[in-house]
């Protein structure tokens, strides 16, 4: 589904870059498709990582039946470790307010690094920072001491978290500053819009940087 180099292209730019880049080679996306309220990044120095979604909603404030939850939380373990991977697990917790509870810690971090996830994107919380296993990002709402009653809703379905949209299976980019879904079939005409994009930037930042006023910056633009 995704070649190595497409892979290596994606990872080697950052997500607002991924986003400007869509907007070349798919207009229509311009105004959606990304996270687009702040989500807190416990780990802002890890690099730009692509996965394809794994989807989730969850409550915590509910009590729930141990017994009862248990069997869909071994078949929830199955949907995760099954392909494709890797996998970003998009969390949308169905709370109102959200992140009564913590779905994410230092357990849930390990397992599902283990079955091949490279992080989380979701609206509810997340705790045991210290904890969490190096190299697993996680891109969350909010920060809470406690998990509370959190258990899984459902997965597989479609979820949005901090209006972003997202369907199982969908392409995820994500970095320190949020996360967009990347459509498959855009992916091989975006290295050719980078470097129209880079040239057209780095002629407008030289012209700021030269010093030389708002003429140059003005004929940079015009390009």
């Amino acid at each position: 589904m995704l070649t190595k180099q497409q892979a290596d292209f994606l990872q080697s730019i950052d997500t607002p870059t991924v986003c400007n880049v869509l907007e070349m080679v798919a207009p229509e996306r311009r105004g959606h498709g990304y996270t687009t309220k702040h989500l807190h990044c416990p780990f802002p120095n890890l690099p730009p990582m692509i996965g394809f979604a794994k989807t989730v909603t969850c409550r915590s404030r509910d009590k729930v039946n141990v017994g009862d939850y248990m069997q869909k939380r071994l078949d929830y373990l199955d949907y995760v470790a099954a392909m494709p991977n890797p996998s970003w697990v998009v969390v949308q917790d169905l709370d109102e307010p959200a992140g009564h509870g913590a779905y994410w810690g230092e357990v849930m971090g390990n397992i599902h690094k283990a079955l091949g996830c490279v992080g989380t994107i979701t609206n509810g919380g997340i705790r045991d920072i210290p904890q969490i296993p190096a190299g697993f990002q996680m891109l969350a709402g909010s920060i809470a001491p406690s998990h509370a009653y959190v258990h899984v809703v459902d997965y597989g379905v479609d979820v949005t978290v901090h209006g972003m949209a997202v369907k199982n299976g969908d392409l995820i980019h994500a970095d320190q500053h949020g996360a967009v879904v990347v459509p498959l079939d855009v992916i091989d005409a975006m290295p050719k819009a980078f470097e129209q994009l880079a040239a057209r930037e780095a002629k407008i930042i030289a012209a700021a940087r030269d010093g030389k006023g708002v003429a140059a910056i003005k004929a940079a633009y015009k390009g």
